[in-house]
């Protein structure tokens, strides 16, 4: 049985490699769906997800298409594993104290306990090592969330440090792992 995967894509320069990931994805036989925040379309445009995953993309938690259903509910049900990458430090503190004011939020809140779920950050290295985003990763840790640890490298806004997304190989065998 083919396994479904939430594609959660916020906003972070790494967002372009979430095409990619998509496609990699795809590839191996899931069905992506992808979820982005307002922040990532205006780093990747949601058509170049929608293509690769074959799947529409999900952009905001009051449209519904389907009046029969609520959207980021459905999602939520039917994800095998809930992937957020890249997990900027907005995204990351907003599911920590369990906002919900978008569809990546609200779908995240509404997965069941046992669904997997996997953050993988992408930040400015002051960013990742804030003790705010140790905190708030910490508190998504203690109710399930697994990270996926990002690498050492030189970052878009020309610091050297650990932020960068972790490599697509890394992110692609913890899938795999978990499902």
């Amino acid at each position: 049985m083919t396994k479904t995967i939430l594609l959660a894509v916020s906003g972070s320069i790494s967002a372009y490699k979430a095409a990619d990931l998509t496609n990699q994805l795809t590839k191996l036989g899931y069905d992506v769906h992808v979820l982005m925040t307002e922040a990532a379309t205006k780093f990747i445009t949601p058509l170049t997800l929608q293509v690769l995953s074959k799947n529409p993309v999900h952009l905001d938690v009051m449209t519904e298409d389907k009046p029969q259903i609520i959207n980021h509910i459905e999602l939520a049900k039917q994800a095998d594993l809930f992937l957020l990458a890249p997990a900027s430090a907005n995204t990351i503190a907003h599911l920590a104290y369990g906002f919900a004011d978008n569809m990546v939020t609200a779908t995240a809140l509404a997965l069941p306990t046992k669904t997997p779920k996997l953050i993988a950050p992408a930040m400015n290295t002051k960013m990742y090592d804030n003790p705010i985003t140790q905190n708030n990763l910490k508190q998504l840790h203690e109710v399930g969330y697994q990270e996926i640890v990002p690498r050492s490298s030189r970052l878009a806004c020309g610091d050297v440090g650990r932020g960068a997304l972790a490599d697509l190989t890394t992110i692609l065998k913890a899938v795999q792992v978990i499902l």
